[in-house]
């Protein structure tokens, strides 16, 4: 009885309020998309570490960390301004406006990326040799240089998706096809020769690359040409203007969620590597509903400060906050009281990594305790200032790697990365208290 009550108030609260009607109905088909891409991720990590071990995919986390940041570098935080502005351009009846813009965000990111291929294609040995003292990891890092083009275009191209709500097709050619496409290939190798190696590894995920670029600019272009409205020719300057602050912080953000892999491959062994970056993927579903929510509610709060709907905005936000806090405890609470169970499924030398899963967990649920507030600062003109705050936290996170990895390991590695996340989500509440008067903190919107 009591139960039917609440369902019916439920109900209720949905059918009288069309902002938290989109973000349930998006961020729940992003999440329940999600746990596929996951657990597609997962078999992918678990068939690589069960048949060749830590090392192996130590080196697969290096030579993808590489692949990430180049491609950040040749976004150029394009991905980020189509977000915005399609979002904003579509509500505001000018779709062809938005399909101008993705194509001149193509005739930048393409060259830059082709470039980027050429540098690191042939600076490979360099790298390998003077920044991980790795010799051998020069041809793993030649063969993911080829994926930056479809990398790079893969991160346009789902953006786009999501900035028009397409959020079943945004997760599935982000998060879902390119693993797919990578344990299918990886699989069949292996039943064809019963024989697996870490080069093997590293040309799968680079054609499951290849194949889900394709595909997704496919459909992409079909959405785009579907826009009706009105043309104004927004210069490349005045997109630049908006995609260059987005791009510092997406850059600095990508060094703070990198760096701890990149020391631990400076100072220890790709063993070590392999251990902590399946902690990482581990707690990252801490966040998870974090993200989901984000999938649905960046756009809707570029459609809000569009309209300069700031109340719709604040409403949005407060509503996301609670759904983040209360779905992310409970992963919390599991780490917490198993941590060599959860990394033993990877293998029996993964449990070395236990304290580095708790650590990395509550760093994970600061970030998602405190709300979207990233986002927010982004999609609402402020990315100034989010960079400004990200680049103060990389900081700290980079000098505590730099203090804590030589002496203590993935362990160290951990504990900076919970440092600094605590840091910049407290101060990411700050700003958006200060410009818009909420806060969101421990599930509570203000």
């Amino acid at each position: 009885m009591i139960g039917s009550e609440v369902l019916g108030k439920l109900k209720d609260r949905l059918e009288g309020d069309v902002h938290l009607r989109e973000v349930i109905k998006g961020s729940t088909t992003f999440l329940i998309l999600r746990i596929i891409g996951m657990v597609v991720a997962y078999a992918f990590t678990l068939l690589v570490t069960r048949k060749l071990g830590a090392s192996a995919w130590g080196i697969f986390a290096l030579s993808f960390t590489v692949l990430q940041i180049a491609s950040v570098l040749s976004r150029l935080g394009l991905d980020g301004a189509l977000l915005r502005f399609i979002a904003q351009y579509k509500v505001q009846g000018k779709g062809k406006t938005a399909f101008s813009i993705y194509l001149k965000s193509l005739k930048v990111v393409i060259p830059l990326s082709i470039s980027l291929t050429v540098f690191l294609y042939y600076l490979s040995p360099v790298i390998a040799e003077k920044v991980f003292n790795k010799d051998y990891l020069s041809e793993y890092l030649q063969i993911m240089s080829l994926g930056i083009l479809p990398f790079t275009l893969l991160f346009i191209n789902s953006e786009s998706l999501r900035s028009l709500k397409k959020i079943k097709e945004y997760t599935f050619f982000q998060s879902i096809f390119p693993y797919f496409l990578a344990f299918i290939c990886v699989f069949i190798l292996f039943i064809i020769s019963f024989n697996l190696t870490e080069k093997e590894v590293v040309l799968s995920f680079v054609f499951a690359i290849f194949i889900t670029c394709i595909f997704s600019f496919l459909f992409l272009i079909k959405e785009l040409k579907n826009l009706s409205g009105n043309f104004e020719d927004v210069p490349l300057k005045s997109i630049l203007s908006v995609s260059l602050p987005m791009f510092m912080s997406s850059s600095l953000f990508m060094v703070m969620s990198w760096t701890d892999i990149i020391m631990l491959g400076i100072f220890r062994t790709q063993e070590e590597v392999g251990i902590y970056n399946v902690a990482v993927r581990l707690s990252m579903i801490t966040s998870f509903t974090l993200a989901a929510i984000n999938s649905i509610a960046a756009p809707k709060f570029a459609e809000l400060w569009g309209k300069k709907d700031l109340e719709g905005l604040k409403k949005v936000a407060q509503q996301s906050t609670k759904l983040i806090f209360w779905t992310s405890a409970p992963v919390l609470i599991l780490y917490l009281l198993f941590p060599s169970f959860f990394m033993g499924l990877f293998g029996e030398e993964f449990k070395e990594g236990a304290l580095a899963l708790v650590i990395l967990t509550v760093g994970q649920f600061v970030n998602a305790a405190t709300g979207s507030v990233g986002i927010i600062l982004m999609m609402t003109g402020k990315q100034n200032t989010h960079r400004n705050l990200v680049f103060v936290t990389v900081l700290s996170n980079v000098i505590l790697n730099a203090l804590l990895i030589p002496q203590y390991g993935m362990y160290g590695a951990a504990l900076a990365s919970m440092i600094a996340n605590f840091f910049g989500n407290i101060c990411g509440v700050f700003f958006v208290k200060r410009y818009y008067e909420f806060y969101t903190v421990s599930g509570i919107v203000r």
